[in-house]
Protein backbone atom coordinates (compact mmCIF):
# COMPACT_ATOMS: atom_id res chain seq x y z
CA UNK A 1 0.00 0.00 0.00
CA UNK A 2 1.62 3.52 -1.19
CA UNK A 3 1.81 6.22 1.68
CA UNK A 4 -0.93 8.82 1.03
CA UNK A 5 2.33 11.46 0.81
CA UNK A 6 4.13 9.30 -1.48
CA UNK A 7 1.07 8.69 -3.25
CA UNK A 8 0.34 12.80 -3.65
CA UNK A 9 3.60 13.35 -4.52
CA UNK A 10 3.72 10.94 -7.61
CA UNK A 11 0.58 11.82 -8.57
CA UNK A 12 1.48 15.65 -8.49
CA UNK A 13 4.88 14.77 -10.23
CA UNK A 14 2.93 12.55 -12.97
CA UNK A 15 0.59 15.92 -14.16
CA UNK A 16 3.17 18.06 -13.97
CA UNK A 17 4.87 16.14 -16.60
CA UNK A 18 1.44 15.69 -18.64
CA UNK A 19 0.84 19.76 -18.53
CA UNK A 20 4.22 20.12 -19.51
CA UNK A 21 4.04 17.64 -22.56
CA UNK A 22 0.66 18.86 -23.77
CA UNK A 23 1.09 22.53 -23.00
CA UNK A 24 4.80 23.29 -24.01
CA UNK A 25 5.08 24.92 -26.90
CA UNK A 26 1.30 24.67 -27.73
CA UNK A 27 1.05 27.06 -30.51
CA UNK A 28 4.17 26.43 -31.75
CA UNK A 29 3.64 22.24 -32.43
CA UNK A 30 1.42 21.59 -34.74
CA UNK A 31 3.45 24.41 -36.28
CA UNK A 32 0.21 25.97 -37.18
CA UNK A 33 -3.46 25.94 -36.93
CA UNK A 34 -5.16 23.97 -39.55
CA UNK A 35 -8.61 24.69 -41.58
CA UNK A 36 -10.60 22.87 -38.64
CA UNK A 37 -9.05 24.79 -35.89
CA UNK A 38 -9.66 28.56 -37.80
CA UNK A 39 -13.34 27.11 -38.81
CA UNK A 40 -13.47 26.36 -34.69
CA UNK A 41 -12.13 29.43 -33.89
CA UNK A 42 -13.59 31.94 -35.93
CA UNK A 43 -17.11 30.38 -35.07
CA UNK A 44 -16.99 30.49 -31.56
CA UNK A 45 -15.51 33.77 -32.05
CA UNK A 46 -18.58 34.59 -33.55
CA UNK A 47 -21.29 33.05 -31.34
CA UNK A 48 -19.52 34.48 -28.49
CA UNK A 49 -19.09 37.86 -29.94
CA UNK A 50 -22.90 37.44 -31.55
CA UNK A 51 -24.55 34.73 -30.29
CA UNK A 52 -24.63 33.63 -34.27
CA UNK A 53 -22.66 31.64 -36.17
CA UNK A 54 -20.34 32.48 -39.44
CA UNK A 55 -23.57 32.16 -41.64
CA UNK A 56 -25.88 34.19 -39.38
CA UNK A 57 -27.69 31.49 -37.61
CA UNK A 58 -28.33 32.00 -33.87
CA UNK A 59 -26.44 29.18 -30.80
CA UNK A 60 -26.87 26.38 -33.85
CA UNK A 61 -26.73 22.62 -32.77
CA UNK A 62 -24.56 22.19 -35.11
CA UNK A 63 -22.46 24.41 -37.27
CA UNK A 64 -22.57 24.51 -40.93
CA UNK A 65 -18.91 25.78 -41.71
CA UNK A 66 -17.56 24.75 -44.97
CA UNK A 67 -20.62 22.22 -45.20
CA UNK A 68 -19.14 19.49 -42.87
CA UNK A 69 -21.48 20.21 -40.15
CA UNK A 70 -19.34 20.26 -37.19
CA UNK A 71 -21.10 19.21 -33.52
CA UNK A 72 -21.36 21.64 -31.25
CA UNK A 73 -18.93 21.23 -28.01
CA UNK A 74 -15.75 22.15 -29.09
CA UNK A 75 -16.64 25.07 -30.54
CA UNK A 76 -18.79 26.17 -27.17
CA UNK A 77 -16.09 25.41 -25.09
CA UNK A 78 -13.46 27.47 -27.24
CA UNK A 79 -16.16 30.29 -26.74
CA UNK A 80 -15.24 30.06 -23.34
CA UNK A 81 -11.52 29.95 -24.14
CA UNK A 82 -11.66 32.88 -26.69
CA UNK A 83 -13.26 35.15 -23.43
CA UNK A 84 -10.49 34.09 -21.32
CA UNK A 85 -7.11 33.94 -23.95
CA UNK A 86 -8.79 36.28 -27.02
CA UNK A 87 -8.80 35.25 -30.13
CA UNK A 88 -5.51 33.30 -30.72
CA UNK A 89 -3.84 30.06 -31.44
CA UNK A 90 -3.53 29.19 -27.57
CA UNK A 91 -7.04 30.07 -27.10
CA UNK A 92 -7.85 27.43 -29.83
CA UNK A 93 -5.70 24.57 -28.66
CA UNK A 94 -6.60 24.96 -24.95
CA UNK A 95 -9.57 23.19 -24.62
CA UNK A 96 -7.87 20.37 -26.01
CA UNK A 97 -4.96 20.68 -23.59
CA UNK A 98 -6.58 20.88 -20.86
CA UNK A 99 -8.93 17.57 -21.50
CA UNK A 100 -5.93 15.36 -22.59
CA UNK A 101 -4.36 16.43 -19.30
CA UNK A 102 -7.98 15.61 -16.74
CA UNK A 103 -7.72 12.90 -19.03
CA UNK A 104 -4.49 11.57 -17.06
CA UNK A 105 -6.04 12.13 -13.91
CA UNK A 106 -9.56 10.59 -14.66
CA UNK A 107 -7.40 7.41 -16.06
CA UNK A 108 -5.98 7.28 -12.24
CA UNK A 109 -9.18 7.14 -10.66
CA UNK A 110 -10.99 4.83 -13.19
CA UNK A 111 -8.17 2.72 -12.49
CA UNK A 112 -8.07 2.81 -9.10
CA UNK A 113 -11.79 2.88 -8.98
CA UNK A 114 -12.23 -1.38 -11.11
CA UNK A 115 -8.96 -2.62 -9.59
CA UNK A 116 -8.41 -1.01 -6.03
CA UNK A 117 -4.30 -0.83 -7.32
CA UNK A 118 -2.69 2.40 -6.51
CA UNK A 119 0.04 1.00 -8.30
CA UNK A 120 -1.96 0.16 -11.35
CA UNK A 121 -3.60 3.39 -11.05
CA UNK A 122 -0.27 5.53 -11.17
CA UNK A 123 1.36 3.34 -13.94
CA UNK A 124 -1.78 3.70 -16.27
CA UNK A 125 -1.91 7.69 -16.12
CA UNK A 126 1.85 7.52 -16.36
CA UNK A 127 1.65 5.15 -19.78
CA UNK A 128 -1.31 7.76 -20.90
CA UNK A 129 1.26 10.91 -20.16
CA UNK A 130 3.88 9.13 -22.45
CA UNK A 131 1.14 7.90 -25.16
CA UNK A 132 1.97 8.97 -28.68
CA UNK A 133 -1.26 8.65 -29.78
CA UNK A 134 -2.61 10.83 -26.58
CA UNK A 135 -0.12 13.25 -27.08
CA UNK A 136 -0.67 13.71 -30.51
CA UNK A 137 -4.46 14.10 -30.13
CA UNK A 138 -4.41 16.87 -26.99
CA UNK A 139 -1.98 19.40 -28.52
CA UNK A 140 -4.35 19.84 -31.54
CA UNK A 141 -7.80 21.31 -31.65
CA UNK A 142 -9.22 17.74 -32.05
CA UNK A 143 -13.38 17.43 -31.16
CA UNK A 144 -11.93 13.75 -30.68
CA UNK A 145 -9.83 14.77 -28.29
CA UNK A 146 -12.11 16.00 -26.12
CA UNK A 147 -14.79 13.65 -26.56
CA UNK A 148 -12.44 11.49 -25.37
CA UNK A 149 -11.88 13.06 -22.05
CA UNK A 150 -15.96 13.13 -21.42
CA UNK A 151 -16.39 9.52 -22.45
CA UNK A 152 -13.68 8.66 -19.92
CA UNK A 153 -15.18 10.84 -16.80
CA UNK A 154 -18.52 10.35 -17.79
CA UNK A 155 -18.01 6.54 -17.51
CA UNK A 156 -15.94 6.61 -14.63
CA UNK A 157 -19.00 9.51 -12.92
CA UNK A 158 -21.32 6.47 -13.76
CA UNK A 159 -19.86 4.14 -12.28
CA UNK A 160 -19.11 5.94 -9.01
CA UNK A 161 -22.72 6.77 -9.40
CA UNK A 162 -23.54 3.40 -8.36
CA UNK A 163 -22.63 3.69 -5.00
CA UNK A 164 -22.44 7.43 -4.17
CA UNK A 165 -24.95 10.30 -4.60
CA UNK A 166 -25.49 12.09 -7.78
CA UNK A 167 -22.67 11.15 -9.48
CA UNK A 168 -24.25 9.05 -11.80
CA UNK A 169 -26.72 12.08 -13.41
CA UNK A 170 -23.57 14.03 -13.94
CA UNK A 171 -21.82 11.10 -15.75
CA UNK A 172 -24.87 10.37 -17.97
CA UNK A 173 -24.38 14.66 -18.39
CA UNK A 174 -20.98 14.26 -19.74
CA UNK A 175 -21.71 11.24 -21.66
CA UNK A 176 -24.43 13.41 -23.38
CA UNK A 177 -22.21 16.17 -24.16
CA UNK A 178 -19.69 13.92 -25.98
CA UNK A 179 -22.07 12.51 -28.44
CA UNK A 180 -22.62 16.18 -29.15
CA UNK A 181 -18.72 16.18 -29.72
CA UNK A 182 -17.31 13.92 -31.85
CA UNK A 183 -19.26 11.21 -34.25
CA UNK A 184 -17.36 8.39 -32.99
CA UNK A 185 -19.03 8.51 -29.75
CA UNK A 186 -22.84 8.88 -31.03
CA UNK A 187 -22.04 4.92 -31.92
CA UNK A 188 -19.87 4.31 -28.98
CA UNK A 189 -21.71 5.79 -26.25
CA UNK A 190 -25.04 4.44 -26.58
CA UNK A 191 -23.09 0.77 -26.78
CA UNK A 192 -21.53 1.41 -24.00
CA UNK A 193 -24.27 2.11 -21.62
CA UNK A 194 -26.11 -1.20 -22.85
CA UNK A 195 -22.74 -2.99 -22.01
CA UNK A 196 -22.98 -1.27 -18.78
CA UNK A 197 -26.81 -1.71 -17.71
CA UNK A 198 -26.01 -5.60 -18.52
CA UNK A 199 -22.80 -5.87 -16.67
CA UNK A 200 -23.90 -3.77 -13.55
CA UNK A 201 -27.75 -4.70 -13.89
CA UNK A 202 -27.67 -6.34 -9.65
CA UNK A 203 -26.10 -2.53 -8.70
CA UNK A 204 -28.74 -0.44 -11.02
CA UNK A 205 -31.81 -2.60 -9.73
CA UNK A 206 -30.05 -1.56 -6.22
CA UNK A 207 -29.98 2.07 -7.01
CA UNK A 208 -33.30 2.45 -8.61
CA UNK A 209 -34.64 1.73 -5.24
CA UNK A 210 -32.59 3.88 -3.37
CA UNK A 211 -32.03 7.10 -5.54
CA UNK A 212 -35.67 8.05 -6.95
CA UNK A 213 -35.00 11.49 -7.10
CA UNK A 214 -31.27 10.56 -8.97
CA UNK A 215 -33.18 8.34 -10.99
CA UNK A 216 -35.39 10.69 -12.74
CA UNK A 217 -32.56 13.34 -13.11
CA UNK A 218 -30.82 10.33 -14.99
CA UNK A 219 -33.45 9.68 -17.05
CA UNK A 220 -34.26 12.64 -17.78
CA UNK A 221 -30.88 13.57 -18.77
CA UNK A 222 -30.52 10.45 -20.48
CA UNK A 223 -33.67 10.89 -22.78
CA UNK A 224 -32.83 14.27 -23.95
CA UNK A 225 -29.19 12.87 -24.57
CA UNK A 226 -31.20 10.19 -27.24
CA UNK A 227 -33.89 12.60 -28.02
CA UNK A 228 -31.32 15.12 -29.12
CA UNK A 229 -29.05 12.28 -30.86
CA UNK A 230 -32.22 10.95 -32.68
CA UNK A 231 -32.95 14.33 -34.14
CA UNK A 232 -29.41 14.88 -35.33
CA UNK A 233 -29.44 11.65 -37.20
CA UNK A 234 -32.82 12.29 -38.41
CA UNK A 235 -31.52 15.66 -39.78
CA UNK A 236 -29.35 16.05 -43.20
CA UNK A 237 -26.74 18.13 -41.89
CA UNK A 238 -26.29 15.48 -39.13
CA UNK A 239 -25.63 13.01 -41.69
CA UNK A 240 -23.46 15.36 -43.54
CA UNK A 241 -20.30 14.13 -42.45
CA UNK A 242 -21.21 10.21 -42.32
CA UNK A 243 -22.28 10.70 -46.26
CA UNK A 244 -19.10 11.20 -46.78
CA UNK A 245 -17.08 8.70 -45.20
CA UNK A 246 -19.57 5.90 -45.31
CA UNK A 247 -18.16 2.27 -46.86
CA UNK A 248 -21.14 2.68 -48.98
CA UNK A 249 -20.63 5.57 -51.04
CA UNK A 250 -21.41 6.14 -54.62
CA UNK A 251 -18.20 4.88 -55.45
CA UNK A 252 -18.85 1.56 -53.76
CA UNK A 253 -22.81 0.80 -54.75
CA UNK A 254 -20.84 1.38 -58.78
CA UNK A 255 -18.17 -1.50 -57.80
CA UNK A 256 -21.10 -3.79 -56.88
CA UNK A 257 -22.95 -3.05 -59.91
CA UNK A 258 -19.62 -3.59 -62.22
CA UNK A 259 -18.58 -6.83 -60.25
CA UNK A 260 -22.56 -7.84 -60.51
CA UNK A 261 -22.99 -7.18 -64.23
CA UNK A 262 -19.59 -8.64 -65.26
CA UNK A 263 -19.92 -12.29 -63.25
CA UNK A 264 -20.45 -15.31 -65.61
CA UNK A 265 -22.38 -17.07 -62.43
CA UNK A 266 -25.79 -18.18 -63.38
CA UNK A 267 -28.50 -16.08 -62.08
CA UNK A 268 -29.49 -15.29 -59.02
CA UNK A 269 -26.01 -15.93 -57.87
CA UNK A 270 -24.78 -13.02 -58.93
CA UNK A 271 -27.27 -10.81 -56.84
CA UNK A 272 -26.96 -12.55 -53.94
CA UNK A 273 -23.17 -12.64 -53.82
CA UNK A 274 -22.65 -8.58 -55.15
CA UNK A 275 -24.65 -6.83 -53.23
CA UNK A 276 -24.69 -4.07 -50.29
CA UNK A 277 -24.78 -6.41 -47.20
CA UNK A 278 -22.60 -8.62 -48.76
CA UNK A 279 -20.02 -5.29 -49.88
CA UNK A 280 -20.76 -3.53 -46.11
CA UNK A 281 -19.90 -6.89 -43.88
CA UNK A 282 -16.38 -7.60 -45.46
CA UNK A 283 -15.24 -4.45 -45.84
CA UNK A 284 -16.50 -3.27 -42.39
CA UNK A 285 -14.85 -6.70 -41.00
CA UNK A 286 -11.71 -5.59 -42.93
CA UNK A 287 -11.58 -2.36 -40.88
CA UNK A 288 -12.38 -3.70 -37.99
CA UNK A 289 -9.92 -6.03 -37.49
CA UNK A 290 -7.57 -3.49 -39.34
CA UNK A 291 -7.54 -1.50 -36.05
CA UNK A 292 -6.08 -3.80 -34.01
CA UNK A 293 -2.71 -4.98 -36.52
CA UNK A 294 0.49 -4.40 -34.24
CA UNK A 295 1.87 -2.92 -37.48
CA UNK A 296 -0.43 -0.53 -37.43
CA UNK A 297 -0.59 0.03 -33.49
CA UNK A 298 3.23 -0.63 -32.92
CA UNK A 299 5.37 -0.01 -36.19
CA UNK A 300 4.03 2.17 -38.88
CA UNK A 301 0.92 4.41 -37.27
CA UNK A 302 -1.77 5.94 -39.52
CA UNK A 303 -1.72 7.25 -42.84
CA UNK A 304 -2.82 11.12 -42.09
CA UNK A 305 0.30 13.44 -40.95
CA UNK A 306 -1.99 15.13 -38.71
CA UNK A 307 -2.60 12.41 -36.14
CA UNK A 308 0.56 10.91 -35.74
CA UNK A 309 4.52 10.76 -36.81
CA UNK A 310 4.21 9.08 -40.06
CA UNK A 311 6.00 5.55 -39.98
CA UNK A 312 5.90 5.19 -36.56
CA UNK A 313 3.60 3.41 -34.09
CA UNK A 314 0.66 5.07 -32.28
CA UNK A 315 2.11 2.76 -28.83
CA UNK A 316 5.62 2.06 -28.10
CA UNK A 317 6.54 -1.37 -29.38
CA UNK A 318 8.20 -1.84 -25.59
CA UNK A 319 4.86 -1.87 -24.39
CA UNK A 320 3.73 -5.25 -26.55
CA UNK A 321 4.85 -7.67 -24.14
CA UNK A 322 2.90 -5.60 -20.85
CA UNK A 323 -0.10 -5.28 -23.29
CA UNK A 324 -0.19 -9.24 -23.60
CA UNK A 325 0.34 -9.78 -20.00
CA UNK A 326 -1.94 -7.20 -19.17
CA UNK A 327 -4.14 -9.40 -21.63
CA UNK A 328 -3.80 -12.31 -19.98
CA UNK A 329 -4.24 -11.10 -16.35
CA UNK A 330 -7.83 -9.45 -17.31
CA UNK A 331 -8.47 -13.11 -19.34
CA UNK A 332 -7.94 -15.11 -16.01
CA UNK A 333 -10.07 -12.85 -14.35
CA UNK A 334 -12.79 -12.84 -17.25
CA UNK A 335 -15.77 -13.61 -14.46
CA UNK A 336 -14.99 -10.58 -13.12
CA UNK A 337 -17.26 -7.06 -14.54
CA UNK A 338 -14.29 -5.28 -14.65
CA UNK A 339 -12.26 -7.45 -16.72
CA UNK A 340 -15.29 -7.48 -18.99
CA UNK A 341 -15.83 -3.76 -19.16
CA UNK A 342 -11.93 -2.96 -19.85
CA UNK A 343 -12.13 -5.69 -23.30
CA UNK A 344 -15.38 -4.74 -24.45
CA UNK A 345 -14.66 -0.69 -24.11
CA UNK A 346 -11.64 -1.50 -27.22
CA UNK A 347 -13.74 -3.85 -28.70
CA UNK A 348 -16.78 -1.37 -29.13
CA UNK A 349 -14.48 1.74 -29.83
CA UNK A 350 -12.93 0.94 -32.64
CA UNK A 351 -16.57 -0.18 -34.23
CA UNK A 352 -17.75 3.47 -35.76
CA UNK A 353 -14.45 3.77 -37.45
CA UNK A 354 -15.09 0.51 -38.67
CA UNK A 355 -18.17 1.62 -40.36
CA UNK A 356 -16.03 4.46 -42.64
CA UNK A 357 -13.13 4.48 -45.27
CA UNK A 358 -9.69 5.25 -44.47
CA UNK A 359 -8.94 2.17 -41.78
CA UNK A 360 -7.04 2.30 -39.94
CA UNK A 361 -8.07 5.47 -38.57
CA UNK A 362 -6.02 7.43 -35.47
CA UNK A 363 -8.46 9.46 -34.77
CA UNK A 364 -11.97 7.91 -34.76
CA UNK A 365 -10.85 4.87 -33.23
CA UNK A 366 -9.34 7.68 -29.66
CA UNK A 367 -11.93 6.57 -27.68
CA UNK A 368 -10.20 3.77 -27.19
CA UNK A 369 -7.77 5.42 -24.92
CA UNK A 370 -6.76 5.04 -21.87
CA UNK A 371 -7.83 0.90 -22.47
CA UNK A 372 -3.93 0.14 -24.19
CA UNK A 373 -2.51 1.62 -21.30
CA UNK A 374 -4.70 0.37 -18.58
CA UNK A 375 -3.82 -3.01 -19.93
CA UNK A 376 -0.52 -2.20 -19.93
CA UNK A 377 -0.12 -1.63 -16.09
CA UNK A 378 -2.16 -4.10 -15.82
CA UNK A 379 0.33 -6.76 -17.11
CA UNK A 380 3.28 -4.57 -15.50
CA UNK A 381 1.48 -5.65 -12.11
CA UNK A 382 1.35 -9.12 -13.47
CA UNK A 383 4.88 -9.25 -14.39
CA UNK A 384 5.94 -7.61 -10.93
CA UNK A 385 4.02 -10.27 -9.18
CA UNK A 386 5.17 -13.42 -11.15
CA UNK A 387 8.45 -12.82 -9.67
CA UNK A 388 8.04 -11.77 -6.42
CA UNK A 389 10.42 -14.57 -5.26
CA UNK A 390 13.15 -13.20 -7.91
CA UNK A 391 13.61 -9.81 -6.50
CA UNK A 392 17.16 -9.32 -8.02
CA UNK A 393 15.94 -10.59 -11.29
CA UNK A 394 12.77 -8.48 -11.33
CA UNK A 395 14.84 -5.15 -10.50
CA UNK A 396 17.30 -5.53 -12.91
CA UNK A 397 14.80 -6.85 -15.84
CA UNK A 398 12.61 -3.48 -14.52
CA UNK A 399 15.27 -1.29 -15.11
CA UNK A 400 16.44 -2.64 -18.45
CA UNK A 401 12.99 -2.28 -20.07
CA UNK A 402 12.51 1.40 -17.89
CA UNK A 403 16.09 2.55 -19.88
CA UNK A 404 14.43 0.93 -23.01
CA UNK A 405 10.94 2.84 -22.42
CA UNK A 406 12.59 6.15 -21.96
CA UNK A 407 14.81 5.84 -24.66
CA UNK A 408 11.99 5.39 -27.20
CA UNK A 409 9.83 8.14 -25.29
CA UNK A 410 12.79 10.51 -25.89
CA UNK A 411 13.04 9.74 -29.64
CA UNK A 412 9.53 10.30 -30.11
CA UNK A 413 9.92 13.70 -28.29
CA UNK A 414 12.58 15.07 -30.24
CA UNK A 415 11.11 13.40 -33.11
CA UNK A 416 7.69 15.14 -32.76
CA UNK A 417 9.22 18.84 -31.53
CA UNK A 418 12.09 18.18 -34.14
CA UNK A 419 11.98 16.91 -37.59
CA UNK A 420 7.81 16.28 -37.02
CA UNK A 421 7.12 20.21 -37.29
CA UNK A 422 9.94 20.89 -39.37
CA UNK A 423 9.44 18.63 -42.23
CA UNK A 424 5.07 18.17 -42.06
CA UNK A 425 4.22 22.49 -41.75
CA UNK A 426 2.73 21.65 -45.06
CA UNK A 427 0.25 19.67 -43.70
CA UNK A 428 -0.68 22.25 -41.20
CA UNK A 429 -1.42 24.57 -43.65
CA UNK A 430 1.73 26.82 -42.63
CA UNK A 431 2.07 30.48 -43.76
CA UNK A 432 -1.24 31.54 -43.44
CA UNK A 433 -1.06 32.95 -40.52
CA UNK A 434 2.29 34.91 -41.91
CA UNK A 435 0.35 36.28 -45.25
CA UNK A 436 -2.62 37.39 -42.99
CA UNK A 437 0.03 39.44 -40.95
CA UNK A 438 1.45 40.73 -44.01
CA UNK A 439 -1.84 41.52 -44.99
CA UNK A 440 -3.10 42.97 -41.40
CA UNK A 441 0.25 45.40 -42.27
CA UNK A 442 -0.52 46.16 -45.81
CA UNK A 443 -4.33 46.36 -45.84
CA UNK A 444 -4.78 50.10 -46.98
CA UNK A 445 -2.29 50.10 -49.54
CA UNK A 446 -3.92 48.07 -52.12
CA UNK A 447 -7.67 47.95 -53.68
CA UNK A 448 -7.89 44.36 -54.64
CA UNK A 449 -6.44 41.23 -52.52
CA UNK A 450 -5.99 38.21 -54.91
CA UNK A 451 -5.36 35.06 -53.10
CA UNK A 452 -4.37 31.13 -54.18
CA UNK A 453 -7.03 28.01 -52.94
CA UNK A 454 -3.76 25.71 -53.46
CA UNK A 455 -3.50 25.21 -49.38
CA UNK A 456 -7.31 25.47 -48.90
CA UNK A 457 -9.75 27.54 -47.10
CA UNK A 458 -7.39 30.69 -47.46
CA UNK A 459 -10.98 32.86 -46.51
CA UNK A 460 -11.54 31.25 -43.29
CA UNK A 461 -7.64 31.84 -42.10
CA UNK A 462 -7.90 35.51 -42.64
CA UNK A 463 -11.47 35.97 -41.21
CA UNK A 464 -9.76 34.55 -38.07
CA UNK A 465 -5.93 36.11 -38.20
CA UNK A 466 -7.38 39.72 -39.65
CA UNK A 467 -10.30 39.04 -36.46
CA UNK A 468 -12.99 40.06 -39.00
CA UNK A 469 -16.28 41.20 -37.53
CA UNK A 470 -19.15 38.88 -38.01
CA UNK A 471 -21.56 41.32 -38.60
CA UNK A 472 -19.44 42.78 -41.49
CA UNK A 473 -18.97 39.49 -43.36
CA UNK A 474 -22.00 37.96 -42.93
CA UNK A 475 -23.87 41.24 -44.33
CA UNK A 476 -20.47 41.93 -46.71
CA UNK A 477 -22.35 42.73 -50.58
CA UNK A 478 -19.50 41.13 -52.18
CA UNK A 479 -19.14 37.99 -50.14
CA UNK A 480 -19.99 35.49 -52.99
CA UNK A 481 -19.79 32.05 -51.68
CA UNK A 482 -21.54 28.73 -53.00
CA UNK A 483 -22.34 25.17 -52.60
CA UNK A 484 -19.93 22.82 -54.59
CA UNK A 485 -19.52 19.01 -54.44
CA UNK A 486 -21.15 18.94 -50.71
CA UNK A 487 -18.38 21.88 -49.81
CA UNK A 488 -18.76 25.58 -49.41
CA UNK A 489 -16.42 27.33 -51.05
CA UNK A 490 -16.16 31.45 -50.84
CA UNK A 491 -14.46 33.55 -53.89
CA UNK A 492 -14.58 36.69 -52.15
CA UNK A 493 -15.68 39.33 -49.55
CA UNK A 494 -14.65 42.91 -48.49
CA UNK A 495 -11.87 43.37 -51.33
CA UNK A 496 -10.54 39.55 -51.64
CA UNK A 497 -10.57 37.86 -54.07
CA UNK A 498 -9.84 33.73 -54.24
CA UNK A 499 -8.78 31.80 -57.03
CA UNK A 500 -7.79 28.55 -58.23
CA UNK A 501 -4.32 28.16 -58.67
CA UNK A 502 -4.06 26.85 -61.69
CA UNK A 503 -6.19 29.71 -62.86
CA UNK A 504 -4.47 32.81 -61.44
CA UNK A 505 -2.44 33.53 -64.24
CA UNK A 506 -4.57 33.36 -67.06
CA UNK A 507 -7.38 35.54 -65.20
CA UNK A 508 -4.47 38.23 -63.65
CA UNK A 509 -3.11 38.50 -67.32
CA UNK A 510 -6.39 39.33 -68.47
CA UNK A 511 -6.99 42.56 -66.20
CA UNK A 512 -6.72 45.89 -67.21
CA UNK A 513 -4.77 47.10 -64.28
CA UNK A 514 -5.44 50.91 -64.87
CA UNK A 515 -8.77 50.41 -63.56
CA UNK A 516 -8.16 47.89 -60.86
CA UNK A 517 -5.74 50.41 -58.64
CA UNK A 518 -2.78 48.65 -56.47
CA UNK A 519 -3.47 44.98 -56.31
CA UNK A 520 -1.67 42.25 -53.87
CA UNK A 521 -1.15 38.80 -55.15
CA UNK A 522 -0.46 35.72 -52.59
CA UNK A 523 0.45 32.69 -54.43
CA UNK A 524 2.25 29.69 -54.75
CA UNK A 525 5.73 29.63 -55.83
CA UNK A 526 6.31 31.47 -59.51
CA UNK A 527 2.35 30.72 -60.35
CA UNK A 528 2.09 35.16 -61.43
CA UNK A 529 2.30 37.13 -64.57
CA UNK A 530 5.28 38.42 -65.71
CA UNK A 531 3.82 41.97 -64.85
CA UNK A 532 4.05 41.70 -60.75
CA UNK A 533 6.55 42.93 -58.57
CA UNK A 534 7.95 40.13 -55.71
CA UNK A 535 7.58 41.84 -52.41
CA UNK A 536 8.48 38.55 -49.90
CA UNK A 537 8.28 34.86 -49.89
CA UNK A 538 7.22 32.56 -47.03
CA UNK A 539 8.49 29.52 -46.35
CA UNK A 540 7.68 26.07 -44.91
CA UNK A 541 9.31 25.19 -42.50
CA UNK A 542 11.84 22.45 -44.19
CA UNK A 543 12.72 25.73 -46.20
CA UNK A 544 10.73 24.75 -49.05
CA UNK A 545 8.68 28.16 -50.65
CA UNK A 546 5.19 28.33 -49.22
CA UNK A 547 3.81 31.50 -51.00
CA UNK A 548 5.28 34.28 -52.91
CA UNK A 549 3.63 37.69 -52.37
CA UNK A 550 3.60 39.94 -55.35
CA UNK A 551 2.20 43.76 -55.84
CA UNK A 552 0.76 45.19 -59.39
CA UNK A 553 -0.12 48.95 -60.22
CA UNK A 554 2.57 50.87 -58.26
CA UNK A 555 4.73 53.40 -59.90
CA UNK A 556 8.72 52.22 -58.79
Amino acid sequence: MIKKKTLALVLGLILLVAFGLRFYQLTGNPPSLNWDEVSHGYNAYSILTTGRDEWGVAWPGIFRAYGDYKLPVYIYSTSLSISLFGLNDFAIRFPSALAGLLSVLFTYLLVKKLFNNQKAALLAAFFLVISPWHLFTSRAAFEANLAAFLTLTGFYLFLVGLKRKWFLPIGILLLGLSVHTYNSARVFVPLMLITLFFLHYQDFKKWTQKRKKEMVLGLGILVLLFVSLAASFLSPSGWARFRWVKILDQGAINRINMARGSSNLPAPLPRLIHNKATYFTIAFSKNYFSNFSPKYLFFKGGNNYQYNIPGRGIIYFAQIPLILLGLYYLFKQRSRKESKLIFLWWLLAVVPAAATQENPHVLRTILVLPMPQIIAALGFCQFWDLLKNKRVIRFLLTGLYGLLLLFLVYRFLTGYFGFYRKTYSWAWQYGYKQAAGFIEKNYGRYQTIYMTKHYGEAHEFLLFYLKWDVDKYINDPVLKRYMGTDWYWVDSFDKFVFIDDEKIQGRLSDNDNENLGQELLITTPGNYPDDWEKLETIYFLDGKPAFEILQRGFTI
